[in-house]
């Protein structure tokens, strides 16, 4: 192609691009409109392509260092907005992540539901029978030395309050991280991860209540930071869940894209569960083992799943509403 054809057919787009960099003179990335935003990324793109052909084509070193120096201030706008990363997480906790647990909440109830049905079974077969608790992972000996002597065993975090937070949250965090990553076999390790967690939760708490203080640790110990643990195991559930169906059903998409499009979600939710889980460990490890009046207690997982699911089902909606 003639250089003067080559100039004549693309100078549109580079003033164009021109004009955009001139509008992040005086602005953020993130204040230009959507749909500027991605006309940026693609004259950006398409601009590299004209850069890599004049560079092979063109003799004429005018027309390459305009173009070199105009690719090199979007690149430079466009990622240095990138490293911009506190308003990026602000974003993502305030936008992307309730709206990403909105957008997958089915995947999260059957998540819970999945816990919640092997907790019940559990929990009513350990109180017909006892032994039936050894089938949720429950060994005799911890039935018989410690559930029969009734023995507040979580009081003694108590002694050591650092380490117990420490130990608690590392704890919270492999649960959280295997119901998620165990998703890649096809959603089975997922499965197996809430089924017998929920067996193990219904199993000890039978147990408990058989040996006549069960309201010690239900509603003494677990009620004050159980809503924040507990859903965050169900919306690590519910991304493992996206990836073990992207590989089984990926609909009309490839199933790497599949596994793309729903893993991308998946992280998502991983992510925002990290503070959450953070939370939910100073409080088991500060706050429900002490021995304060089980209303207080109560009030706090009261509060904290009011806010929790005030948060997830409310935050964000004005940016969907005008997406829609």
């Amino acid at each position: 192609m003639p250089i003067d054809r080559f100039i004549n057919e693309r100078k549109n787009v580079w003033q164009r691009l021109e004009e955009l960099l001139q509008l992040l003179d005086r602005m953020t990335l993130r204040k230009l409109h959507r749909e500027e935003v991605r006309e940026l990324g693609r004259i950006y793109r398409r601009t590299a392509s004209d850069l890599a052909i004049a560079r092979a084509e063109s003799r004429d070193p005018r027309l390459v260092n305009y173009l070199n120096s105009l690719v090199i201030r979007a690149h430079g706008r466009i990622y240095r907005a990138d490293g911009d990363w506190l308003p990026r997480a602000g974003r993502f906790f305030t936008h992307d992540f309730p709206q990403t647990f909105r957008r997958t909440w089915r995947y999260t109830a059957t998540a819970f539901a999945v816990f919640i049905v092997f907790t019940a079974v559990a929990f009513f077969g350990t109180r017909h029978d006892p032994e039936f608790s050894e089938f949720a992972g429950i060994s005799p000996f911890f039935r018989e030395t410690v559930i029969n002597h009734r023995t507040h065993w979580w009081e003694q975090l108590n002694e050591a309050n650092q380490i117990g937070s420490t130990a608690i949250f590392t704890n919270n965090i492999r649960v959280t991280f295997y119901a998620f990553a165990l998703g890649a076999v096809f959603g089975l390790g997922t499965l197996y991860v809430l089924a017998f967690n929920g067996a193990s939760f219904g199993a000890i708490i039978a147990l408990t209540y058989r040996a006549g203080f069960g309201n010690d640790l239900l509603l003494g110990f677990v009620i004050s930071h159980g809503v924040i643990e507990l859903t965050c195991i169900f919306i690590a559930g519910g991304a493992g869940l996206l990836i073990g169906t992207a590989l089984l059903m990926p609909g009309n998409l490839s199933r790497g894209d599949a596994l793309k499009s729903r893993g991308m979600e998946a992280v998502r939710l991983i992510v925002g569960c990290i503070p959450l889980l953070v939370v939910a460990g100073i409080i088991e490890g500060f706050i429900s083992p002490q021995p304060i009046p089980s209303v207080i207690k109560i009030g706090i997982g009261v509060l904290t799943g009011i806010t929790l699911y005030s948060y997830l089902f409310l935050a964000g909606r004005e940016v969907t509403s005008e997406q829609k």
